[in-house]
């Protein structure tokens, strides 16, 4: 019988890791939690809330509501991938939209709720036979993860992954918009003072820049055969 491990997948915005974990977890039978969902409904409570004014936050404000902030994830059945939930409500729909995206990274940097946040992802992982996706999974959630993967893409194109979905969605985008996005979050994400982005040195580099979404899932799985039959 094959051992239950956590695989923690790392990289920067837009890369498309969340489509390449759940799709992952979906083929090898494992939970999928996305952890960067977990960061956008704090934004969004803190935006509903009017805890963010201006592009600034209230701390204080924050700090004191961060036990009223209750973050879920449940099966949906038609797309066979689990919501997101704020305090009982799907979210899944307005945490991808672009106001959440343009102030996600300003409330990941804070240190209170980003260790909320890992303590809670911890405690998710210690079951195992999770597949886990953000920015400090492999450095600092699970440093022991047995299959760790960073994976990185150009600026252009993760903007480019980036503006097609949410035209798709027919959600209004300016191309230029979503690339200034990416960038300014790449900034934010790899200089921050709390859990920086950054590849742990045991983890495997996939860069998908030119990859299909067909041929980083086989990729992922040679992966996850190697080390669960080790």
């Amino acid at each position: 019988m094959e051992k239950k491990i956590v695989i923690a997948v790392d990289g920067y915005s837009s890369c498309g890791k969340s489509t390449m974990a759940k799709d992952l977890a979906k083929e090898i039978g494992y939970t999928y939690i996305d952890s960067g969902a977990m960061y956008r409904a704090v934004t969004l409570y803190c935006l509903q809330n009017e805890i963010i004014e201006n592009g600034v936050v209230d701390e204080v404000r924050l700090r004191s509501a961060m036990n009223q902030i209750h973050i879920s994830f449940q099966m949906n059945n038609e797309s066979g991938k689990p919501d997101t939930y704020l305090n009982g409500v799907n979210v899944e729909k307005e945490i991808r939209g672009m106001e959440v995206a343009n102030h996600v990274s300003t409330i990941a940097a804070i240190g209170f709720v980003r260790q909320a946040m890992v303590e809670k992802q911890q405690e998710m992982g210690q079951q195992k036979g999770v597949v886990m996706d953000g920015r400090d999974i492999g450095t600092v959630v699970f440093p022991n993860a047995e299959l760790k993967i960073f994976v990185t893409a150009s600026p252009e194109v993760r903007a480019q992954r980036r503006y097609d979905e949410m035209m798709a969605k027919g959600e209004p985008a300016i191309f230029e918009d979503v690339l200034a996005n990416v960038k300014k979050r790449d900034l934010i994400d790899t200089t921050r003072a709390e859990s920086p982005l950054c590849r742990a040195e045991d983890a495997l580099e996939l860069d998908n820049s030119h990859l299909s979404i067909a041929e980083q899932k086989a990729w992922l799985l040679v992966q996850f055969n190697r080390v669960t039959r080790e």
